[in-house]
């Protein structure tokens, strides 16, 4: 029935991975996003001090513990295909935002 000693197919993963591949592009826009606007905000609030490293640094614990949670529990169910482009993809988009937080700070 598709699986091999417990284990998912490798069609079944690359589907999941594709899908939670999109979900995961569609969160880290929304979280560049949300910086953008941030910074975007600061520049006409020269008086207090910036936000924007703030929500890039909010942004950047939710995308490496999404990446902790998602990757690792599949990793965990033996999807490693998922597990791995969920660790990856969640991590890159966390390790740009936590830059962005550094260029900003």
């Amino acid at each position: 029935m598709g699986t091999e000693h417990g284990r998912p197919s490798a069609g079944r993963q690359i589907a999941a991975g594709a899908a939670l591949f999109l979900i995961d592009l569609t969160v880290i826009a929304w979280l560049v996003f949300r910086y953008g606007m941030t910074g975007w905000a600061d520049a006409y609030d020269s008086g207090n001090p910036p936000d924007a490293p703030g929500e890039a640094l909010r942004g950047m614990w939710i995308l490496f513990g999404g990446a902790v949670i998602t990757g690792g529990g599949l990793l965990l169910l033996r999807w490693r295909i998922t597990g791995i482009v969920q660790l990856v993809v969640l991590g890159a988009g966390g390790g740009f935002l936590a830059c962005c937080a550094a260029a900003s700070g």
